[in-house]
């Protein structure tokens, strides 16, 4: 059964005599290429951090290094040749289709946002309060040695 993030059938009958650990080749023969493949799959398309990969798609250690590995020789450009469709030979994409978080949209930053209340509130604190360490002595700086 083909999980809904697997590489189908018709794509790894395309890809498998591309992929390194083939018999003859040099090295081991790679027996888990497809669950490999289903494992980048399943993170590109999650967008989940590899140590949350299930495990029946492998150990998520053993899989980055490998896709790591991968990836520093240049072997997902091989694939993405085979795979692409020739109908997306060029893929435009204009501001309707993309849109910005308004942070990122140049707005002046005032100082109100929770970042700075919290930063203001723990200077504050710490202002008022002795030095709860040895940064005296070693020589580090405290906020009432800012001023």
């Amino acid at each position: 059964m083909n999980h809904r993030h697997a590489i189908s059938d018709a794509d790894w009958e395309r890809v498998k005599d591309l992929l390194p650990g083939q018999p003859g080749q040099h090295g081991g023969v790679a027996k888990d290429n497809r669950r490999f493949l289903d494992a980048v799959l399943w993170i590109a398309r999650t967008g989940a951090a590899w140590r949350d990969l299930p495990e029946r798609l492998g150990h998520w250690n053993s899989q980055w290094r490998r896709f790591d590995r991968w990836a520093k020789a240049g072997r997902f450009a091989a694939l993405a040749a085979v795979l692409q469709d020739p109908e997306l030979d060029v893929l435009i994409l204009d501001s309707s289709a993309v849109r910005a978080h308004p942070c990122a949209a140049g707005v002046k930053k005032n100082g109100t946002g929770l970042a700075a209340r919290t930063i203001r509130r723990l200077v504050a604190a710490a202002a008022g309060s002795a030095p709860r360490s040895t940064g005296v002595s070693m020589g580090w700086v405290t906020p009432a040695s800012c001023s």
